[in-house]
């Protein structure tokens, strides 16, 4: 026994001095969403996860290889296309989250005025976001409604317009609402003049993007068919098997590998080279 008592008793006497140095704090910092999770908000899809979206990239994939397996019976074509059914979920959220923010940036100038005419009406800031959920652009009228459903179930003006921000999910709208929340925690009588000046700047923004977007499109949709073309081709050749045979020696997986990767290499370059400057959410 005389062991053990001396090993707890030195323990004790260790524990009380460690307990008199002064831990550090740690900070501790808000978790920011994953890249998935900002690509599903920005495109206005709320009940899907990154993981779900995971799942379903590779649910999509296994089953275009197994398709094109049962057709071809080339695995090196049924693995190139089974890629391609993979990258089609991802591709099909980033082109709705590229038409929501179009879509926003069209609205957002028509917001900004019902703010400013609400405001000037008398009415305080959080029933002049609330009322956007009555009069506003159709299309965002059940966001505004669920800010007023949070906000008068919490009464935090604060919280409420956070979660709003979230679900927007756009840099227009990060401006919008911190500036919002700066006048309702510091006060000012030039709101007015300020939403006035920032729905014309947004006008101003949202008419010359569209004209670059138009300009654009032409090539852009140009290059794409490039791309697809040779693989449009190996589509067409999967109803000669002595085509799919001959891919599957090894040169003609060497071809196709070859073929795949120059494919998006070309794409990425020509999306880079054509890629219009995009706002970034500097105030999340």
């Amino acid at each position: 026994m005389a062991p053990l008592l001396g090993v707890i008793c030195g323990l004790g006497v260790f524990l009380i001095w460690w307990s008199a140095w002064e831990q550090p704090a740690v900070s501790v910092r808000e978790a920011k969403p994953k890249r998935l999770e900002t690509l599903l908000m920005t495109a206005g899809i709320e009940k899907v996860t990154g993981a779900g979206l995971l799942a379903s990239c590779a649910g999509l994939g296994l089953f275009s290889l197994l398709v094109f397996f049962i057709v071809t019976g080339s695995p090196p074509v049924s693995l190139c296309f089974g890629l391609f059914g993979a990258w089609l979920p991802i591709a099909l959220v980033r082109w709705r989250a590229r038409k929501r923010t179009a879509m926003l940036r069209q609205l957002w100038p028509d917001v900004v005025d019902h703010l400013r005419s609400a405001i000037r009406a008398g009415l305080s800031l959080p029933e002049a976001i609330i009322q956007l959920g009555y009069k506003g652009p159709e299309e965002l009228r059940h966001l505004f409604l669920d800010f007023g459903a949070d906000y008068r179930s919490g009464g935090h003006f604060d919280a409420a317009l956070g979660k709003l921000k979230d679900r927007l999910a756009d840099p227009v709208a990060d401006r919008i609402i911190e500036a919002l929340r700066m006048t309702r925690e510091v006060g000012g009588s030039d709101l007015g003049r300020l939403l006035g000046t920032l729905a014309e700047f947004l006008r101003e923004s949202a008419r010359t993007r569209s004209e670059l977007e138009a300009r654009q499109s032409w090539t852009v949709n140009a290059a794409r068919l490039a791309v697809a073309a040779p693989w449009i081709v190996l589509v067409v050749l999967a109803s000669r098997p002595e085509a799919m045979h001959a891919y599957n020696s090894a040169l003609g997986a060497a071809v196709l590998l070859g073929g795949l990767l120059i494919s998006m290499f070309c794409y990425s370059v020509m999306l880079r080279i054509g890629a219009l400057p995009e706002d970034e959410r500097v105030l999340r």
